[in-house]
């Protein structure tokens, strides 16, 4: 009680104001909790030894605002944690899903490897021989994703159409069949094509195969009919197998390309020909030379290409034969060799994808100035965009991988083979009869007909050094080195070269052979009554 008397209230025996019980009733906010748990004892340190004066801690409720907001994250902040959070989300995920598939499905009695596991080794053999390129301390398990990873990436970029022509490119046009065909023994038609002088006048007779990327519209490009009629020349030439207007073979070898040859000319009744290839068409004249050498009677070859991969070439021939060519020439004799199914679509993005383009692109090769100077010529423009419509006829590009796959492939025979060479004998009892029957103990074997090779000094499509292989294996061969020409200059539309290719395989112009034409130039009487027909035949 205080001093009128009057009972004091519990609030003011314990000396609290009597909001106090008020506040005790009502919830309150965490700041003023946190403000109410820590109170400023009035406690103040002074010192002359001190410059500045210290204070019981005391939390201010404006600062801990203030604290708060500067702590706020910001969207960004905010959006950099959502993404980091939902990146450890999918890696968990992603090794949960590969855990269930290694536990489930790639187990040893699983379907699917007893399925896999055989094409699975197959190709990881092909791809073992890529493991002598990586360095011995990479491990091949871990290299090759990278490197996998890598060549895709720059395909699809390579894919991407960044940088827009202005310069219209020309598109490929359909022609109407113009090819005289034959029927071949397998049911096949085969088409070819003559340029010169007819059958019955011909002194000589030219059979051309055309190259890569080419038909039989080609023959000796440029040449002229009045040039073959002054030496009485006939050219025949053909499509081969897909190419044109010829029918596919489903098993084409060089061996089949001869046999094709052979039923071409006995169907036009050639008895003899001059086997005539240029560039990678040489493919089949060696082959032509090798399996039916009875039917030809002289080879010319011009700036041929003989097997990159030829066991019988030096280490310094094969390393002057691939340094010339492109990177992307390489990669295709790679394919060709060891992946042929990929050359698909290098081939449908280049020469198959319905447009023309420069001839170095689509060939992959590498042109000399002269080559340029040839190339860039109008007349050489149109006569080689109507080639490639006629080679691309049939839009299957089975063909062409094919061609390519057998200029690199193991050939069933070697161009060593055509060397004329002596082959006696076994020495034994059989050695003796023959002598008893006088009959001779060697013989000559090999390609006993004259070759003849043209070779441009400057080509850079078929290096000068694999004419020095060939001069080595075939010695017998007359080998002409051409100054100052490349690999198109000197067979494309080159009139005086043209002149003297023929003048130095058959000598002086005699022109057609004189046909030999009954006339009847007189008809007289007998004494019987019946009449008598006198010919005069020339001579």
């Amino acid at each position: 009680m205080d001093e009128s008397g009057r009972s004091k209230s519990w609030t003011e025996a314990v000396g609290r104001p009597e909001t106090w019980a008020e506040d005790i009733g009502r919830s309150k906010s965490w700041t003023e909790e946190l403000a109410s748990l820590v109170e400023d004892t009035g406690i103040r340190y002074t010192s002359e030894d001190h410059t500045s004066s210290l204070s019981t801690p005391s939390f201010e409720l404006n600062a801990v605002l203030e604290g708060e907001k500067a702590e706020s994250e910001s969207f960004r902040d905010q959006m950099k944690g959502f993404a980091k959070a939902w990146g450890e989300i999918v890696v968990e995920l992603g090794k949960g899903c590969k855990d269930v598939v290694l536990q489930s499905v790639l187990t040893d009695d699983s379907y699917v490897v007893k399925k896999v596991r055989g094409p699975c080794r197959v190709v990881a053999e092909k791809f073992s021989v890529l493991n002598e390129f990586l360095p011995e301390d990479r491990d091949p398990m871990v290299a090759w994703p990278v490197i996998l990873s890598v060549i895709l990436i720059t395909l699809s970029v390579l894919c991407v159409n960044i940088k827009h022509e202005n310069t219209p490119v020309p598109l490929v046009q359909l022609h109407a069949p113009s090819a005289t065909r034959i029927l071949l023994p397998d049911g096949r038609n085969m088409s070819y094509h003559e340029q010169g002088v007819s059958a019955d006048k011909a002194r000589y007779t030219l059979v051309a195969t055309h190259s890569f990327l080419s038909s039989r519209l080609a023959g000796i490009p440029g040449i002229k009919l009045s040039l073959l009629e002054e030496f009485g020349v006939r050219i025949v030439t053909y499509d081969l197998p897909g190419f044109g207007e010829s029918d596919p073979h489903s098993n084409r070898t060089l061996q089949s390309s001869a046999m094709d040859l052979l039923h071409l000319t006995d169907a036009l009744k050639i008895d003899k020909f001059w086997m005539v290839g240029y560039s990678s068409g040489a493919i089949h004249a060696w082959a032509a030379l090798k399996y039916i050498p009875h039917k030809i009677a002289g080879a010319v070859i011009f700036a041929p290409m003989v097997n990159p991969y030829d066991p019988g070439l030096t280490k310094e021939e094969k390393l002057g034969i691939w340094e010339k060519w492109t990177r992307k020439r390489k990669f295709n004799y790679f394919l060709a060799r060891r992946f042929p199914r990929f050359l698909r679509y290098f081939y449908r993005r280049t020469f198959l994808s319905g447009k023309h383009g420069p001839i170095d692109k689509w060939l992959s090769v590498t042109l000399s100035e002269q080559d340029k100077v040839v190339t860039e010529d109008p007349i050489f423009i149109k006569f080689w965009q109507r080639d490639v419509e006629e080679s691309i006829r049939q839009g299957n590009v089975k063909p062409f991988v094919e061609e390519t796959v057998l200029q690199v492939s193991n050939w069933p025979f070697s161009i060593t083979d055509l060397q004329v060479q002596k082959k006696c004998p076994e020495k034994g009892l059989f050695h003796w009869f023959n002598f008893m029957a006088d009959e001779p103990e060697c013989e000559l074997v090999g390609f006993l007909e004259p070759i003849h090779i043209w070779q441009g000094m400057e080509d850079l499509v078929v290096p000068p050094v694999v004419t020095d292989y060939l001069a080595r294996v075939l010695p017998n061969a007359v080998v002409h080195k051409v100054p100052n020409q490349g690999h198109f200059s000197y067979f494309y539309f080159c009139d005086e070269c043209h002149r003297e290719i023929l003048s130095t395989l058959f000598g002086e112009p005699q022109g057609p052979v004189e046909v030999l034409d009954q006339e009847v130039i007189k008809e007289e009487e007998d004494g019987d009554g019946q009449s008598q027909i006198t010919s005069i035949l020339p001579n």
